[in-house]
């Protein structure tokens, strides 16, 4: 069976605060009466079911097109005089030229480099393997693969251990938290390989990511306690934000409703500058478990990094989602830009399709099925050596 216990506790950080009244206030229903099963409909009519969807699909989308207009009056004027970054507020005036431009201009003849990456892990009693891979491409062809593996062999005794050392190996490993410690450290490890491959590896003028530039994982955790590791995650991140300025970082709106709000508003071919990031940096370094001394320093370069880093919204599609990006304040209209030009070519997704070249390169390199093959070969090679060996 699978072990939900990472998703259990991601989904209590997100919906464990949630009321009674907040649920019902977003539902229409009390949280009682939906777990009542008195309450639920046996072998409903599924015409009448599918009139009820329609009418509340319309009655959403009603809501939705007020809710549009009014953002777009009221909102996107306010962004644009609070002039909280360059740029601040509306763009409506991204032609077809303007698009093909960007292609000829930055993509097609290899400015933009693409970065993706993958996590695979197997897990036994005896072992754990993780492996990592990250791809860089751009559209003249693929411009690197690196990998890397992790071994984990916590089972480690001799004929000569008692029963109860064995034992306690088993505990010590089952108590350990391995989940939050695995995903906590891989996240960290993907993310500092990611950013470091398209500093050091890539020749090209700007960097596209997916996520954002300067993650959590980069400056909490493993990044929060020791000293040796906070320099060598803030000087990556300084080379990126402050040094080398052109980047472009793509994010799904589903973790941002507000830019989700203000994406929705926005017609095909569009985007908003909404302001910068070093309010939200600066409470990502306070909510962290930090001791004092690495924390001011995390501080520091919350503040200064922060406010270097521009957040916005743009859509290329009436039938795609909205995409925030981040990009340095003072090439804020070119890395827009770049991100639509390259959501064009797939107007379905509205996700650069580089981002998807470099995924997908890396799911083929790099993916489960390949590595789970070689696991198996090297256990039946394995098992075969240990009875020769016995």
């Amino acid at each position: 069976m699978e072990n939900n216990t990472s998703e259990t506790k991601d989904s209590f950080q997100q919906y464990g605060r949630i009321s009674m009244e907040d649920f019902k206030r977003l539902y229409g229903e009390d949280y009682l009466d939906a777990i009542n099963i008195e309450t639920w409909k046996v072998d409903r009519n599924l015409a009448k079911l599918y009139s009820q969807i329609e009418q509340e699909l319309f009655d959403a989308k009603r809501s939705e097109l007020a809710s549009n207009e009014a953002i777009r009056k009221d909102a996107f004027p306010l962004i644009r005089d609070s002039a909280l970054v360059p740029h601040a507020g509306l763009h409506s005036d991204t032609t077809s030229e303007l698009i093909e431009k960007m292609h000829k201009g930055f993509l097609f003849n290899g400015a933009v480099t693409a970065c993706g990456s993958v996590s695979v892990m197997y897990d036994s009693l005896p072992i754990s393997i993780t492996q990592m891979g990250i791809c860089l491409v751009n559209y003249q062809g693929q411009h690197g693969s690196y990998s890397h593996q992790l071994f984990r062999r916590d089972l480690k005794f001799d004929r000569s251990s008692t029963f109860e050392e064995a034992k306690e190996l088993i505990e010590r490993r089952r108590s350990d938290d391995k989940n939050k410690l695995n995903g906590l450290a891989m996240r960290s490890i993907r993310a500092y390989a990611e950013r470091a491959i398209l500093l050091d590896k890539s020749d090209a003028k700007w960097l596209l990511g997916y996520g954002f530039p300067a993650p959590y994982e980069l400056m909490m955790g493993f990044w929060a306690n020791r000293q040796e590791v906070k320099e060598k995650s803030i000087n990556l991140l300084n080379r990126l934000i402050t040094d080398h300025k052109r980047f472009v970082y793509v994010q799904a709106c589903t973790q941002h409703p507000e830019l989700w709000a203000f994406g929705n508003a926005l017609n095909p071919f569009e985007y908003l500058v909404v302001g910068t990031m070093e309010d939200k940096m600066i409470q990502m370094v306070d909510s962290g478990n930090t001791r004092p001394e690495i924390k001011k320093d995390y501080d520091e370069f919350a503040r200064i990094a922060g406010a270097q880093i521009a957040v916005g919204v743009y859509k290329v599609s009436k039938h795609s989602p909205p995409q925030v990006f981040y990009c340095h304040i003072d090439h804020i209209q070119t890395a827009a830009l770049i991100a639509m030009a390259d959501s064009a070519l797939q107007l379905h997704s509205g996700i650069p399709m580089l981002l998807d070249l470099a995924e997908n390169l890396c799911k083929s390199a790099f993916g489960k099925n390949d590595f789970m093959a070689s696991i198996d070969q090297a256990y039946t090679r394995a098992d075969v050596l240990t009875k020769l060996k016995a």
